[in-house]
């Protein structure tokens, strides 16, 4: 085969490689403000963050490798290092803080589910840091339990134990009605 033939003949593989951006953004913006706001960000912060992690996806593009991991993982991946850099230039824990529900139907409503809010903040923000990342990547960002364990260098299995047991301890204090205000 000579060499434009080749060139040709592989061309096609070389443009469907190609990510396409613009897609990437719509389906992942959800995840990693999701993935923000369970880490305990709020709403402005969240926001930030999210455009931050995407300026420095964007700026990198050509760094992004797709048989090393997923669009998906790697986004986390740079995710995780703007909230840690965010964090160490506060220096201090970011309270937790989530949207209030949309549009209740009653004051009595409005109120029972305030107060469940405050008691998830309040159980959350007793979790280890190490829980309440796996608890934002799972739940927040709504990632696999592979993936968590490609972003935090913990075994699948060990991932998939620490939220299982997270999860059986929330529901625990939930039930006996633990981190009340």
């Amino acid at each position: 085969m000579d060499g434009v033939r080749l060139l040709s003949w592989l061309m096609p593989a070389v443009e469907t490689c190609a990510v396409d951006w613009d897609e990437v953004f719509r389906e992942e913006l959800p995840r990693l403000f999701n993935y923000f706001r369970y880490r305990g960000f709020d709403r402005a912060s969240a926001e930030d963050l999210t455009s931050i992690a995407f300026e420095k996806a964007w700026r990198a593009r050509d760094r992004y490798r797709r048989e090393r991991a997923a669009v998906t993982t790697w986004l986390l991946a740079i995710a995780r290092h703007a909230a840690t850099d965010h964090l160490r230039r506060l220096r201090r824990e970011v309270p937790l803080d989530f949207e209030p529900a949309p549009a209740p139907e009653t004051p009595e409503s409005a109120a029972l589910r305030a107060d469940e809010r405050r008691r998830l903040r309040a159980l959350l923000a007793g979790l280890s840091p190490r829980e309440r990342e796996l608890i934002a990547l799972k739940y927040g960002a709504g990632v696999t339990n592979r993936a968590i364990a490609t972003l935090t260098g913990l075994g699948e299995s060990n991932v998939g134990t620490i939220l299982h047991r997270t999860i059986a301890s929330l529901r625990a204090r939930w039930d006996e009605g633990g981190g009340t205000s």
